[in-house]
């Protein structure tokens, strides 16, 4: 609806390490050439959940996750946009896939694991608490509510899906790879993002197509 230009800054493989380092030169604070930041999501922590063996590098700490997360909402160029920030938990992870493709990319074992990756998430729940401004976007509860509920004969009294000792249920549809989402996923991500923006009653920042195209009058 031209309210918002939404740009995405991702970068593959990257850890909040990577980010924190790298944040000056990617969120500058606001001028007339830089226009301000009104909604900051931040999605981090699929990468920083990497457990340490021979072949990840990855891994960062619980504890630096969350000092790194800390630094990053509130540095000094994101507060100089005042902007609102959406703390977005990772999403969770399908151990049993993903160690599949860990397995095809060269790894003798898992590089991820589901239970530590729920820990990471538990993480951001505890920073969006603590962090004054900071609002919370659980991804990962909402994905597992997602595939329960496509799952009919889910136990809840058994392992989460996901956990090599139970089942992928609708995981599979949801993180086909086992950790990144499919198009289903991001519009669970959209759903439970879209209540935090609003956009000003006159969204159009420039003017509508109809004003630029003026139609004669017939009488």
């Amino acid at each position: 609806m031209r309210g918002l230009d939404v740009i995405n800054r991702g970068f593959s493989g990257y850890n909040t390490k990577n980010a924190l380092e790298l944040l000056p030169q990617i969120f500058l604070p606001p001028s007339p050439a830089n226009p301000r930041i009104e909604y900051l999501l931040v999605l981090l922590g699929a990468n920083d959940a990497c457990v340490p063996t021979p072949t990840t590098t990855q891994g960062v700490s619980i504890e630096e996750y969350k000092e790194n997360l800390i630094k990053i909402v509130t540095h000094e160029h994101i507060r100089a946009h005042s902007p609102k920030i959406l703390l977005i938990t990772p999403p969770p992870l399908d151990e049993m896939q993903s160690f599949i493709t860990d397995i095809q990319k060269g790894h003798k074992e898992p590089a991820r694991k589901a239970a530590v990756s729920a820990q990471y998430s538990e993480t951001v729940r505890q920073v969006a608490a603590e962090v004054p401004g900071a609002l919370l976007v659980d991804l990962q509860k909402a994905l597992m509510e997602k595939a329960i509920s496509m799952t009919p004969d889910y136990d809840p009294s058994g392992p989460p899906l996901g956990y090599p000792e139970g089942r992928r249920g609708a995981l599979e549809q949801l993180l086909p790879d086992g950790l990144h989402m499919s198009g289903e996923a991001y519009k669970v991500l959209f759903d439970i993002v879209k209540p935090h923006v609003s956009l000003p009653d006159d969204y159009y920042v420039y003017p509508d197509w109809r004003i630029m195209n003026p139609g004669k009058i017939v009488h």
